[in-house]
């Protein structure tokens, strides 16, 4: 056995191969383009795929359609094609902020909820959906109640963690765990307390998770925050390596880890409200999405916030579509499908890809 085998052996596995960056990201532009013309055309109302594309052709060039097609293309135009969209901008904005909070706590389980934004937002949503608050603002009242809700939970969570050495991961961690608690606790009274069962099955929903109010109204706003948060990270790609790997080296590497902490919180806990707002509690997804699209293209920030809102959008995308088929016309909770499928494909990738550690060894 020679020398070089000899080391070889010694120094363990080879680290996996990664995967080139500009094929992927076209790949996977390409997956999703064809994702959302999927998320168009598959339904339980029955259109032709030569329909959908008639009348996708018409919305986009203003074409006129004839009076005996306007109900099939309302079902195209204003409703599937927004929440196809929609879906996929919820999933990106999940994947991003799931990349920035593992790196902000450090900590391998970490996801866009362990802040307690979700469970904040939740007590804005059922507050209209079980109490009729904000009724004045129409089809606008859930969004802006679930978002102004998050923002209180955000502002909460932040001075009760905040000590005289900043936002420490562990503080953070605990304080959002608790918070969390404390506002799943006030949504279960107001749902026990709720009179109408019909609206305790609409405050499940969408604490699960749902898609079925999305308009083209509801997209600008959260696309905004998606846009705005992850062009944020990706400048900041650099600061999130030295973050990562302890504050001490950051602080070694011209990183101020407290205030680049702060940073991240503000942004991560909007965009989570945003897309939370619009969308629902759709766990798992921020997650699984950044460990998997590590284990392809490395630890690189600047490689993970490139590829994941790809994978994450294409992953929501196909989430709802199985959503809406599987026992169409009822419709299932977002969250119960990515639990079903997410968990087992986790799983089988910790286990399959020795080249990756969750979090440690």
């Amino acid at each position: 056995m020679t020398t070089a085998t000899t080391a070889a052996k010694a120094a363990g596995p080879a680290p996996p191969r990664r995967i080139p960056l500009l094929p992927l990201s076209a790949a996977l532009s390409a997956v999703l383009l064809l994702s959302l013309v999927c998320g168009v055309g598959l339904g339980a109302s029955g259109l032709t795929w030569g329909q959908v594309g008639h009348f996708l052709r018409a919305g986009l060039t203003g074409s006129a359609i004839r009076p005996d097609e306007v109900s099939a293309y309302t079902i195209v135009w204003e409703i599937r094609l927004p929440r196809t969209v929609l879906a996929a901008v919820v999933g990106a904005g999940l994947a991003v902020t799931g990349v920035a909070v593992q790196a902000m706590v450090r900590n391998a389980l970490a996801d866009p909820f362990v802040l307690g934004i979700s469970s904040g937002a939740a007590v804005g949503a059922n507050a209209v959906i079980l109490l009729g608050a904000l009724s004045a603002l129409g089809v606008w009242a859930l969004s802006v109640s679930a978002f102004a809700s998050a923002l209180v939970a955000m502002v909460l969570v932040y001075a009760a963690a905040r000590s005289a050495h900043g936002l420490t991961p562990l503080r953070l961690v605990l304080t959002g765990s608790a918070m969390s608690y404390g506002f799943s606790a006030v949504t279960t009274l107001m749902v026990f307390n709720a009179e109408r069962g019909e609206a305790a099955r609409s405050v499940m929903m969408w604490l699960l998770g749902s898609l079925g109010g999305a308009t083209w109204g509801s997209l600008p706003f959260a696309a905004a925050a998606v846009l705005g948060g992850t062009a944020y990270l990706a400048v900041s790609a650099r600061r999130l390596d030295a973050l990562a790997m302890g504050d001490e080296t950051a602080a070694t590497l011209g990183v101020h880890p407290g205030r680049l902490r702060r940073e991240l919180f503000v942004v991560t806990a909007a965009v989570t409200g945003a897309v939370v707002a619009v969308s629902g509690a759709i766990g798992f997804v921020g997650l699984m999405v950044p460990h998997v699209v590590r284990m392809v293209v490395g630890a690189d920030h600047r490689r993970v916030l490139t590829v994941a809102p790809l994978a994450g959008a294409v992953l929501l995308v196909w989430v709802d579509v199985l959503s809406r088929v599987l026992l169409a016309p009822a419709e299932l909770p977002l969250g119960v499908i990515t639990a079903v499928v997410g968990v087992p494909c986790f799983l089988l990738l910790m286990r399959g890809r020795r080249g990756y550690a969750f979090g440690g060894r």
